[in-house]
């Protein structure tokens, strides 16, 4: 059986330090901004930006912030009964483990909804949190399942990935980024794919449509001089790929972007 015991934030704490001590729970850590240093039973570990630490029951840890890098990170406490399995290998194992994760963005969605749930204080908050608590660790199990995507890879992968953010606004082709990479078109869809999880592509249309989303409440221009701008210029191509990815018509969440909080529309 699994407990949850606390979940927290840590936004940059200047001179953040934890004491080194042998842990009666289990950590989950996902960084998301600078670097962290953990001692892990005499071991020492900087954390970055993307990765994910899973730091068992038994262990003996300390932790402090690396000079000059303030960091952001959120940390998971959970518990397990002694002797139990969970059909969750990372857990069962019970050992040690620093893990890239291939999307970054949407398990740092997932840690935040259960942060922000169980602040809350809501109704039935523990209950939710602990079962959005097993979902993010099925998510992790799953992730680490994958193969480890060799240096090579992700640095090709992260030249198409910048490419697509400094130009979503424009005409891009396949071809493009396998001549970036100087591989195939096919190659380079199947190698942004394998390390991010969509098709590049889909990712810049996401790019695009998490621009509009701003645009659509932080500016005057109408939703057609949003379209154009954004490379959509067919205005009802742009309406009908806005509906598919966000769930709603611009008209729509302009309404309920203005009176709730914000959907998130992007796995």
């Amino acid at each position: 059986m699994l407990q949850l015991l606390s979940v927290n934030f840590d936004d940059r704490i200047p001179n953040w330090r934890t004491q080194s001590e042998v842990l009666s729970y289990h950590v989950l850590v996902l960084v998301t901004d600078g670097k962290v240093r953990y001692t892990i039973n005499g071991q020492e570990i900087i954390a970055e930006r993307g990765d994910f630490l899973y730091i068992p029951q038994s262990t003996l840890r300390s932790g402090d912030t690396v000079p000059g890098s303030p960091h952001q990170k959120y940390t998971v406490l959970i518990t397990t009964e002694p002797g139990s399995k969970l059909d969750i290998p990372f857990l069962d194992q019970g050992e040690f483990i620093r893990f890239r994760l291939s999307s970054l963005h949407s398990t740092q969605r997932k840690f935040m909804k259960l942060f922000e749930e169980m602040r809350s204080g809501r109704s039935f908050h523990s209950y939710i949190g602990l079962g959005l608590t097993q979902e993010l660790i099925g998510l992790l199990a799953r992730e680490l399942e994958k193969p480890e995507v060799t240096p090579a890879k992700m640095f090709y992968a992260q030249l198409m990935k910048q490419y697509l953010l400094d130009h979503y606004r424009e005409h891009v082709e396949i071809g493009q980024l396998g001549e970036l990479i100087d591989r195939s078109p096919n190659y380079a869809t199947a190698l942004f794919k394998e390390v991010f999880g969509q098709s590049p592509i889909r990712y810049m249309h996401q790019l695009r449509l998490l621009e509009a989303c701003r645009l659509l409440l932080h500016s005057d221009m109408t939703v057609a001089d949003i379209a154009q701008y954004l490379g959509y210029y067919d205005p009802s191509y742009f309406f009908r790929m806005f509906k598919k990815h966000v769930g709603l018509s611009p008209s729509e969440f302009i309404a309920r972007g203005r009176t709730e909080d914000l959907p998130q529309p992007f796995p």
